[in-house]
């Protein structure tokens, strides 16, 4: 990346600092670190991702599930990109095996200190089948003699003293390591069925039906009943994984019964007693799936999966067994399983999972560093400064998932779904993942065409030269490659892209405006309009029209008409065939307008125009006319970066010093003159320079949440910031408000900065307050506040608010991004 600045730090290491590419930490050597590469004296050790300049940038779903993720047009000159940003985690994937049915996953090593897994068992119904690493490093069928091949396995994992366990329905079998023979069973003394079973490395509990619980020791050699429990009601799920140091044995012994309910025991020594510690209804009629202990960060928590796709989580006291602090939140909508897991070096699962115990010790903050919650929306749970957070997978239905850490596939996850198994390694557990594209030019503006699944990219070569040249580039959405290319004229310019349907023609085109930038011209006089179309990897000119100037934005309107800018001349344009069969741009109607007429936004049969100085005005189309009609202007001159229309009456747009500002159209205003005014509403600045706004978001929206129905847009800023806008309903607006003022006098700002005086709306012709906004940021503070600090704010909105009820709803709106 070219530097814009240069810091030294110590010892031969270089801070290189760069606004229009990646920052990067370099080391300066004597001699050259890299003997291949004689001539370079400088070792990269780390690089910084900047989006900035995010000139434009669209919002797709590449992946086709459900989710958004944002392809920016990022750099400048030769660094110029394509950056895609996804939130979530994605799987790398490694291996792929067609299989049906899988029930349950689970990995085994061979022995408890072996560092790598060998075997993957997966369950079916009335067969359990092996799959292990041979000696070419593949993964093969296997078999291992103590195991039962023909029933379903509940449960299996490694055992203390070397042993490896599995539960059935039948009775819970002990397989020594080494011989891999069968060396102790137990069934239940009923003669009933097993139906769930979890464990630790010396425990296991079973559950034989009718509520019956049996608790197992482990031994060397031997199974031995220690306890038995009677719930009086059928249990659902089961876990015992170890919280604390001692993690050969669990303390804890968690319920989740047919009864909607939650039982916690406690675990006596020796495993004589199970003493009932909790016993919580969950307040909901769906029955609970999975149960888990884990521990995130040394911090212990009791998670609770149901059967609709909702998550219960509580903190757990491991000294008295008491849990506080009930959250819940949707996660999806088919049953949760919930898996623990590490990745990144060293993957080690609770007995749960079934890789943990006997030989390897972890301390209680690192047995479950993640967990994994599988669903129709499988999820990533992990903690960052003792805060839970959630992050989603870029994978669709996994319903089964075990911890796979072998020489061939290092610190992998296995994925059952509902015809397959997958091997595949997780990526960096982080909020946002971005990828970079370089191209080597600057890229100017950007459009994605579903039909081709390709993105439509202006870009300049040599920008700021005498050999500068632009283009219209076609990329492929799946490799990200260049499948197709235009290049423009000599001093003509590209400065508008769009995609679509034009009339009655079944045809998508790429449809571009450009300018010709003459020398001896302060403003371009002639520019085109030109209608592209990309088949059969090649990029066709179909149809151009010349207009008198810049082409600054084109857009599709209703009824496969197409509208453009051009200087500050708005115009309405037909696609119609010609006698000779060809197709071409008819012009319907035009109105002129303002200084510039830099940006539009359609929503129906109103134009939003934004200008160089004056702001934004409103436009009507009337089709029994064939008229734009001028309804209304805001009059305060701002110089407007990026507008969009939040709905049919109120719109938003982003000016030159960092403010956002709010107008709504006055429809309900008695005089012609109040409706001809666009009245601002709402102001705010945000410190940031925005180039674009975009509805969507980058996470995905449960139909059943609160916030299904809270639209969002997306903006792009110089800055390279990717930020969140979203149109709140009255109600909670007045909530947020209440709790925006009550943080202010509680959380001081950086060098005794007075928030509200650093979001006041502030341009070189007035200051005013911020209105109409709350700051999201503030406002997700408040997770991040000690107990006696929320109490405060708590107190500061009143009487009607409780600490439970503001973090449960600050919570659910954090999801929002």
């Amino acid at each position: 990346s070219a530097a814009s600045s240069l810091s030294y730090l110590d010892n031969g290491v270089v801070f290189v600092g760069s606004m229009h590419g990646d920052s990067q930490l370099v080391r300066l050597h004597a001699q050259p670190p890299t003997p291949a590469d004689p001539n370079n004296y400088v070792e990269l050790l780390e690089t910084y991702t900047n989006l900035g300049p995010i000139i434009d940038f669209c919002v797709v779903d590449l992946d086709r599930q459900g989710q958004g993720q944002v392809v920016t047009c990022s750099g400048a000159l030769s660094d110029g990109s394509l950056r895609i940003v996804r939130n979530g985690i994605g799987i790398n994937e490694q291996a792929t095996i067609e299989l049906d049915g899988i029930k349950g996953v689970w990995s085994l090593r061979q022995t408890s200190m072996d560092v790598h897994d060998k075997y993957l068992v997966l369950s079916f119904v009335g067969e359990t089948r092996l799959l292990a690493i041979n000696q070419e490093d593949e993964l093969d069928e296997a078999e291992l003699p103590g195991f039962d091949a023909n029933m379903q396995t509940l449960w299996c994992a490694n055992m203390a003293n070397d042993q490896l366990i599995q539960v059935t329905a039948s009775g819970v079998r002990l397989i020594d390591c080494h011989s891999r023979h069968l060396v102790s069973e137990w069934k239940p003394s009923s003669g009933g069925a097993i139906n769930v079973a979890t464990g630790s490395p010396t425990q296991v509990a079973v559950s034989s039906g009718g509520g019956n619980i049996s608790l197992l020791s482990v031994s060397e050699g031997s199974l031995q009943e220690c306890s038995t429990l009677q719930l009086g009601e059928e249990v659902a799920c089961m876990d015992m994984t170890p919280i604390g140091d001692d993690q050969e044995r669990s303390h804890f012994l968690a319920v989740g019964t047919w009864s909607m309910e939650l039982h916690l025991y406690a675990v006596g020594e020796g495993n004589s007693s199970l003493t009932q510690r909790v016993k919580e209804a969950l307040s909901v009629e769906v029955i609970p799936r999975s149960v888990l202990l884990a521990a995130f960060e040394g911090v212990p928590y009791l998670l609770l999966g149901l059967g609709d796709g909702q998550l219960h989580h509580w903190h757990l006291d491991t000294t008295t067994g008491a849990i506080s602090e009930r959250k819940k939140l949707v996660l999806g909508t088919k049953p949760i399983l919930l898996r623990p897991f590490r990745s990144g070096g060293s993957n080690s699962s609770s007995a749960n999972g079934g890789t943990s115990g006997g030989g390897r010790s972890s301390s209680a903050s690192s047995i479950t560093s993640s967990v994994f919650a599988a669903s129709d929306r499988p999820t990533v749970i992990y903690s960052t400064n003792r805060k839970l957070m959630f992050s989603n997978l870029n994978e669709n239905e996994v319903n089964h998932m075990a911890s796979f850490n072998s020489a061939s596939f290092p610190d992998s996850l296995a994925l059952a779904k509902e015809n397959s198994l997958t091997i595949g390694t997780v990526d960096e557990i982080q909020k946002l993942h971005v990828r970079s594209v370089p191209l080597h030019e600057q890229p100017r503006r950007i459009v994605h065409q579903p039909e081709t699944r390709t993105f439509g990219v202006l870009t300049i070569a040599n920008f700021g030269l005498e050999d500068e040249t632009n283009y219209v580039r076609i990329i492929g959405d799946a490799g990200m490659d260049i499948v197709a290319s235009m290049q423009l004229n000599v001093n003509e310019m590209c400065q508008s892209i769009t995609s679509t349907k034009l009339g009655d023609d079944p045809a998508t085109y790429y449809v571009v405006g450009t300018s010709l930038c003459l020398p001896d011209e302060p403003e371009p006089t002639k520019g085109r309009i030109m209608v592209l179309l990309y088949d059969d990897n090649k990029l066709r000119l179909v149809a151009e029209k010349e207009v008198r100037g810049s082409v600054y934005q084109v857009l599709p309107f209703q009824q496969g008409r197409l509208l453009s800018s051009c200087n500050n001349v708005i115009q309405l344009h037909r696609w119609v065939q010609r006698s000779d069969g060809a197709r071409e741009l008819q012009p319907e109607c035009k109105t002129t307008i303002n200084v510039l007429a830099l940006h539009l936004a359609a929503r129906g049969d109103h134009i939003l125009v934004g200008d160089l100085m004056r702001s934004m005005s409103l436009l009507l189309y009337k089709p029994e006319e064939g008229a734009l009609e001028l309804r209304a202007s805001d009059y305060n001159s701002n110089w407007c970066m990026a507008i969009e229309m939040l709905n049919d009456d109120t719109y938003l747009a982003s000016e030159i010093c960092g403010n956002v500002f709010v107008v709504r159209k006055n429809a309900d205003a008695t005089t012609d003159e109040e409706r001809q005014k666009l009245e601002v509403v709402g102001e705010y600045n945000l410190a940031e320079n925005i180039n674009r706004f975009r509805a969507g978001s980058l996470v995905m929206r449960l139909p059943d949440s609160e916030l299904a129905n809270i639209p969002t847009l997306l903006y792009g800023s110089t800055n390279g910031t990717i930020g969140v806008l979203a149109s709140l309903p009255p109600a909670l607006f007045e909530f947020l408000s209440r709790l925006q003022d009550a943080l202010r006098k509680v959380i001081r700002g950086v060098g005794g900065l007075d928030h509200a005086d650093f979001r006041a709306f502030r341009s070189e012709r007035k200051v005013s307050e911020s209105r109409g906004f709350v700051d999201g940021d503030l406002i997700e503070s408040f997770l991040d506040l000690s107990a006696p600090h929320a109490e405060k704010v708590i107190s500061l909105m009143g009487p009607s608010y409780t600490l439970e009820e503001v973090t449960r709803r600050v919570e659910e709106l954090s999801r929002l991004h």
